[in-house]
């Protein structure tokens, strides 16, 4: 199964309202980055135990860790999870640049250094996730997709 198809199966397999929400929101992030990268990580670990929520990933950029080495990840995550749906926004240096910009705005959501967590999609304001997501592509700007 490709990556698409993955995607597709893990959204599908959401109950409804979320099934929708996930699936606007992935065609939202498709329509910002039509040609970026995509990931879907199923929460697996290398022993087939789950460890966290799927993700779909959306862009590129490459880590830098200390120690010099580097690995390769998406920008942008979506994810479901029991409360709602969560959104991680990575590679964003300051880590209050999110909740600072955002928070006041968003409306009924969680916004944290990296992630922005929400019930529904009817709880925020769809304008600002946006602006949100855009930024997350941005400040990356990694276009070796």
């Amino acid at each position: 199964m490709n990556i698409e198809e993955q995607i597709q199966e893990y959204i599908t397999s959401q109950p409804e309202p979320k099934r929708s929400e996930m699936q606007e929101l992935h065609r939202i992030i498709l329509e910002i980055k039509p040609t970026g990268k995509l990931w879907f990580l199923d929460g697996k670990d290398s022993e087939g135990k789950v460890v966290s929520n799927p993700n779909i990933g959306y862009g590129f950029y490459t880590i830098q860790y200390a120690d010099g080495k580097t690995r390769d990840f998406y920008q942008i995550g979506l994810s479901a999870n029991t409360a709602g749906i969560s959104f991680y926004i990575l590679g964003i240096e300051d880590k209050k640049y999110l909740s600072e910009t955002y928070s006041e705005k968003i409306g009924k959501a969680s916004v944290t250094g990296y992630c922005i967590k929400f019930k529904k999609l009817k709880d925020i304001n769809i304008e600002v996730l946006v602006a949100a997501i855009r930024d997350g592509f941005e400040t990356q700007n990694n276009e070796n997709l």
